[in-house]
């Protein structure tokens, strides 16, 4: 384990541990939106329709925010773009802990959503700035290895800390998300490439040009397929374990299994896949989301619903880092921000749009035909992927885009 550490660690830019400690303190104290739920039902009484309809401005936040966010980080900057939106995001979360009344809850969850994901296509973008095309892989890695020890310690900790007054845990987690912006301002410079030469000093980009990349969205549609059912792992898996008659405390030991998972796994899994094709990579892990969360439906206890997990976990691990650097290699140079916002766009939609389905589907067919599907739609993003990405004759596998795109500096022929 420890020579693989260093061998993912060894030879990237400063800049990149700069945004990769920003990143692990922000998850550190992301402590607000995991307790929301309970918060409002347990210490506010509110009603579970009222939690859920908060939960869903939260994803309706982020869904505004995506395009906006890769938009100005393209136009603005990805500094102040990502300081501007983690400013919003401890502001909200902060007063979040004072807020009483349904609408100000409402208002300032659908700001938290919206500035929490805002900063995510500009720190996708300076990523990709600051690493070479060659390591993005293993910097991605490294940085959902962040996220994922982050949330680890966030979890084990918001309980204790609830226990002491809900109050404290939002200001902890503002006062995180402000520590989070202080790194970026006095340790990240602004990274936005600045055009070589006066062809394309000034390029025209905007959210259509990345709508008329049809390759790429389709890989945005396939991203769609897989966010979809991965969001059941938040909303079916716990219904069915509670069918079973399962606890809340049995489901939080069960899910626990994922997060152990990545931090153990993710740095030797990455180095071993580091020689791996992008799309059969990305095909595995669609597949093993599927079938993990398919074989939830054949799980009836918890050591059986803990194996479901860490068959999907298995292709979270080869998915995220490897999603998050094939979208930096098909973006052009000019437009990283507006292509990683409509890649954090798809995941946005899915979290609002993927617990409205699979509830719907449970209520009328029940679980397993859920978990049926989310095998299903798996298998068929595998094939997306497999046929999208292929190797080409004379070609990568990421190597054509639209014409006169500049992607990594160099500008492509159509």
């Amino acid at each position: 384990m420890r020579a693989a550490v260093r061998a993912a660690v060894r030879g990237l830019p400063g800049g990149f541990w700069w945004l990769w400690t920003s990143t692990l303190v922000n998850r550190v104290g992301s402590f607000v939106v995991t307790f929301l739920a309970l918060y409002l039902t347990v210490q506010r009484g509110y009603s579970a329709s009222y939690a859920g309809l908060v939960a869903s401005l939260y994803g309706l936040g982020g869904m505004l925010a995506s395009p906006v966010g890769g938009a100005l980080a393209d136009r603005w900057g990805r500094r102040p773009t990502m300081l501007a939106a983690q400013l919003m995001t401890a502001g909200a979360t902060a007063a979040l802990g004072f807020a009483t009344g349904r609408t100000a809850i409402a208002g300032l969850v659908f700001a938290l959503g919206f500035g929490a994901q805002a900063s995510r296509p500009a720190i996708q973008a300076m990523l990709s700035d600051l690493v070479p095309a060659a390591d993005r892989q293993r910097a991605f890695s490294l940085n959902y290895w962040a996220i994922n020890i982050g949330f680890s310690v966030a979890s084990l900790s918001a309980g204790l800390i609830a226990a002491q007054g809900y109050l404290l845990l939002f200001l902890l987690d503002a006062a995180t998300t402000l520590l989070c912006a202080v790194v970026v301002f006095v340790k990240l410079p602004e990274t936005r490439p600045v055009m070589a030469s006066k062809a394309v000093a000034e390029p025209q980009a905007g959210t259509r040009e990345v709508l008329r990349d049809r390759r790429f969205m389709a890989l945005v549609g396939l991203n769609l397929l897989i966010a979809g059912i991965f969001s059941q792992s938040g909303l079916g898996l716990p219904i069915a374990m509670g069918q079973d008659g399962m606890s809340s405390t049995d489901f939080g030991i069960v899910i626990s299994a994922n997060g152990i998972l990545i931090v153990l796994l993710q740095i030797p899994l990455t180095q071993l896949a580091a020689s791996r094709s992008p799309a059969r990579l990305l095909a595995a892990g669609a597949v093993l989301f599927g079938a993990g969360l398919g074989l939830t439906a054949f799980a009836g206890s918890i050591a059986l619903y803990a194996l479901t997990v860490c068959v999907w976990t298995m292709g979270e691990i080869l998915y995220m880092p490897t999603s998050s650097a094939i979208v930096a290699k098909l973006s052009p140079l000019h437009a990283r921000g507006r292509y990683s916002g409509m890649y954090s766009l798809s995941w946005s939609v899915a979290n609002f749009t993927g617990p409205l389905v699979g509830g719907f589907v449970i209520d009328h067919s029940g679980t397993d035909a859920l978990w049926a599907g989310c095998a299903g739609v798996g298998a068929v993003a595998a094939v997306g992927y497999a046929v999208l990405l292929r190797e080409r004759s004379g070609a990568g596998a990421f190597g054509t885009g639209g014409p006169g795109e500049v992607r990594e500096g160099v500008k492509v022929a159509g």
